[in-house]
């Protein structure tokens, strides 16, 4: 028997979700990152081989307690479907569907799609059939926003995108803008008070950021800066000697710099959600606002001339189809969803996928092995 793998490949983690024909979930299984444009290729393929590998165990009969090896052997998969964060381009398309490939024993061609992983958050698109486009927003430990619509043969096809710029550039609404804006926003507020203006309001959440990186005190929230900004120490760098000890490398220096951001947003959601922290909802909504801004860029909002924006979207036309660990959290994608009424776009529906491997694996199955292609404005 063939089976039906998808595999989802973000900034937090890889899921690969295997079906059989009557698209029954008969193995999944999680691994580490996968961002495409974060890792070497060699990386990369190790965290889909491991998620791959653990979600066969079940697929054998009897069932293995061992991670099945790879590659496998011809057959063993009819087609596959992969999403990646960091493939926004058709040359980051092919490099991963090479790096892939082995290890499933599928051909580079038509059984064997990749594309970005906004592309699995499409599929609800196909089962509504009052509207015409979709517009897919994943914000995790990053974020992205891509369109789409249907062809006549009901095929998905990619209109525009914004988005997925990586933790320096963007990333707006997702953990690295949450910590880098909560950073932003702690010195905006130092900045008051060396002019002497009115001081901000007491908040529990800057003062459990500073303690993080071993700080005290408000007026010294400058020091967090380098805290920031210093690099890693390379494994095998000669500035570190086998017997550094504590004092001589801090803990978050072992921390890669854009987790030092990203790690921060969960202490930004509890003392917003859980203890109503103003400066934490004032973080929030500024992000929420951020990815709204995006998503409204790929829209038709009341007033704007159609035909200075061809492909932008009705939302009144259009699913909004989220996914990601951020706006998995309602209260946080209800701050979207009030940023985007302000702007004027309103959708007829709005559906968080909390499972986008599943529901890739599950349509994959249900079209077969010679399903319908995704299109896309490049082809591998």
């Amino acid at each position: 028997m063939s089976f039906f793998l998808c595999v989802d490949c973000g900034g937090s983690k890889t899921s690969a979700v295997i079906t059989n024909h009557d698209g029954d979930i008969v193995g999944r299984a999680l691994g580490g990152p996968s961002n495409f444009s974060y890792m070497s290729a060699t990386d990369f393929q190790d965290a889909v081989r491991t998620a791959v590998s653990n979600a066969l165990k079940t697929c054998l009969s009897p069932p293995s307690t061992d991670p099945v090896p790879l590659p496998v052997a011809p057959g063993v998969f009819a087609s596959a479907w992969f999403g990646i964060s960091g493939v926004d381009s058709p040359a980051a398309a092919r490099n991963a569907a090479i790096a892939v490939a082995p290890l499933l024993n599928l051909p580079l061609g038509p059984h064997l799609t990749v594309a970005n992983d906004t592309h699995l958050l499409a599929a609800p698109l196909r089962l509504r059939h009052d509207i015409s486009h979709a517009v897919t927003v994943i914000a995790g430990t990053g974020s992205c926003v891509v369109s789409f619509t249907q062809d006549v043969s009901g095929s998905l096809v990619e209109l525009a995108r914004t988005g997925g710029w990586g933790w320096i550039l963007g990333d707006e609404g997702g953990g690295f803008h949450v910590g880098r804006e909560t950073i932003r926003l702690m010195m905006h507020d130092l900045a008051r008070y060396s002019l002497g203006m009115t001081p901000a309001p007491r908040s529990k959440l800057k003062e459990i950021v500073l303690a993080r990186f071993g700080i005290s005190g408000e007026e010294n929230t400058a020091e967090m800066l380098p805290v920031i900004h210093i690099p890693e120490p390379h494994p095998q760098s000669s500035d570190v000697s086998p017997s550094a000890s504590a004092p001589d490398i801090l803990p978050f220096q072992q921390v890669a710099r854009e987790k030092r951001l990203s790690q921060l947003s969960p202490l930004v959601f509890d003392a917003a959600f859980e203890e109503n922290d103003e400066f934490a909802w004032r973080v929030l909504r500024n992000c929420a606002g951020g990815l709204a801004d995006q998503i409204a860029m790929l829209c038709l909002t009341p007033g704007e001339d159609v035909t200075l924006k061809p492909r932008g979207v009705k939302p009144e036309e259009a699913i909004l189809c989220f996914g990601g660990s951020l706006v998995g959290v309602e209260a946080y994608r209800e701050l979207v969803l009030d940023e985007l009424r302000k702007r004027g776009c309103v959708f007829r529906y709005v559906e968080f996928i909390d499972d986008a491997a599943a529901v890739g694996a599950v349509g994959l199955a249900a079209s077969g092995a010679s399903r319908e292609q995704v299109v896309y404005d490049y082809v591998l």
